[in-house]
């Protein structure tokens, strides 16, 4: 494996090179485009507070909530700070095979692993960084176990990288509080000992991008990337944003394509990024430069309006990001009506179970991940290797657009969605309806003669006609699934 120097932004031989016009000759790949669904595993230290996301930075924000928890159960972030949150992370009952297992009778295609998330803590063996998980807290190289699960059961393989923004969302450790006994006693992120972890102090604590990183940041950025696509070579990487740091972000990237075009004779690389410019613009933000075309455009928490030409993706979780026992999940029923409609669009669904520290699912998480597994089970073919049909749906409810736009929406009877192969076209109908009938109005004639219908799961046939009014069901006397149910329309064009 290749050792990078201080300051040296290696790019493994190939096609791709470090400037727009190259990255954007990127095409994804068909196992993406076929899968459709994946799961993700959003772990790290943060999961052992059991109170979720962004404590590694809330703990320090004096008032906020998840600093009043840290203060009380594990005392003033002047002497109980997160490194020694991390060395609590033990992971002792982590099983990587059980859970890719489980996580594949769930329909999964795919599944990713979080690499290193913005609080500095790499959850492999780091080369390029002690703070790991095989030095500190798991003594495991996370990643890698996940990676050798997943591959072993024959699923495509992805890891999550946030770091880009730990220069300056990570600053907050630097404070101090500004009233009541502890006024002016310096956080421990002040102590130069941990300087590694913490970092130098400066001005920047912006949540998003650093505005101005110095280079030895940009620098550190890229070698933990590099190492971690050299020991783990995924198909799947993920940027929380865009591309970071101009050249030194497409370097990232082309040495990505490059590497992984060498290790499979062709692109087999999937990189997700965001396009977030329009509510960086309207906030004063910065989450990295977006340009169409260089990879697949990832929504987080959120679902585009329409068909996008090119397939995009979904990330979001059932509950928070990380293991969270205040906040409640998503129902069965939501997360499929979700991934209907994300398919329906040319998308795909990255679905996070948050695990507790110790590597296990609650009972809540479990009921959610075997009813999926139960529905893909009846109507997977309706998901897998399609393709969208003409328009994506029909009826009166709508997902909208953009990020964190995500809701358990009403759907009728009359909600369809719709993806194809073939002549086939499958209608996802996204309630039931109580008279027992219901119409699909975008199957006319001029849509192509219907031939055949079926309902997936059903015994028998249901009755049907086809007129300029669309395509009228009857819809049988009992449900083949509890959620979501799907008609497969044989057409003769």
């Amino acid at each position: 494996m290749r050792h990078l120097k201080h300051g040296e932004y290696h790019v493994t031989h190939g096609p791709f090179t470090p400037e727009w016009e190259s990255l954007k000759s990127y095409a994804c790949p068909d196992w993406f485009r076929d899968a459709k669904l994946g799961i993700w595993a959003h772990w790290g230290p943060q999961a052992v507070p059991t109170a979720g996301d962004w404590y590694a930075r809330n703990m320090y924000i004096e008032d906020h909530d998840q600093y009043r928890y840290h203060v009380e159960h594990y005392g003033h972030p002047s002497e109980f700070g997160y490194k020694d949150i991390v060395k609590l992370w033990k992971a002792e009952k982590f099983d990587p095979k059980g859970l890719i297992e489980l996580y594949k009778n769930a329909g999964a295609r795919y599944f990713t692993a979080m690499g290193v998330h913005h609080d500095n803590f790499d959850c492999w063996d780091s080369t390029y960084h002690r703070w790991n998980s095989v030095r500190v807290g798991p003594g495991k190289d996370i990643v890698g176990m996940w990676r050798d699960a997943t591959r072993a059961a024959g699923l495509r393989f992805g890891v999550t990288e946030h770091a880009e923004r730990t220069y300056s969302w990570f600053n907050t450790n630097k404070g101090a509080d500004t009233k009541g006994s502890k006024e002016g006693v310096p956080y421990d992120g002040n102590d130069p000992k941990y300087a590694d972890f913490y970092l130098p102090k400066h001005d920047d604590e912006s949540s998003a991008f650093p505005t101005d990183p110095p280079e030895w940041w940009k620098w550190n950025w890229f070698a933990r990337v590099f190492d971690l696509v050299q020991q783990h070579e995924p198909d799947l990487l993920y940027t929380d944003g865009a591309i970071p740091f101009g050249e030194v972000g497409r370097a990232m990237l082309a040495n990505y394509y490059n590497s992984n075009i060498a290790r499979h004779g062709r692109l087999e690389a999937v990189y997700c990024l965001k396009d977030m410019r329009e509510s960086d613009a309207a906030n004063g933000r910065y989450h990295g430069e977006y340009v169409e075309g260089i990879g697949v455009q990832d929504m987080e928490r959120g679902v585009i309006d329409g068909i996008k030409a090119v397939p995009w993706q979904t990330d979001t979780c059932i509950g928070g990001w990380y293991y969270n026992r205040f906040k409640e999940y998503k129902t069965v029923r939501c997360v499929i009506q979700l991934l209907v409609d994300i398919v329906s669009k040319n998308g795909n669904l990255l679905l996070n179970f948050p695990l507790r520290g110790d590597g296990t699912l609650d009972e809540a998480s479990l009921s959610v991940v075997n009813g999926l597994g139960d529905w893909m089970r009846v109507n997977g073919e309706a998901i897998y290797d399609t393709r969208p049909w003409s328009r994506f749906g029909e009826g009166p409810t709508s997902s909208g657009g953009g990020h964190f736009n995500e809701t358990e929406l009403p759907y009728t009877s009359a909600d369809f969605r719709f993806t194809q192969k073939g002549d086939t076209v499958y209608a996802t109908m996204l309630g039931w309806p109580e008279n027992g009938r219901t119409v699909i109005t975008s199957l006319t004639p001029s849509a192509g003669r219907v031939v055949a219908v079926k309902m997936l799961g059903a015994s028998g046939r249901p009755e049907w006609s086809q007129s300029d009014s669309g395509l009228a069901l009857t819809v049988p006397t009992e449900k083949p699934c509890e959620n979501a149910w799907v008609f497969r329309v044989e057409i003769e064009r």
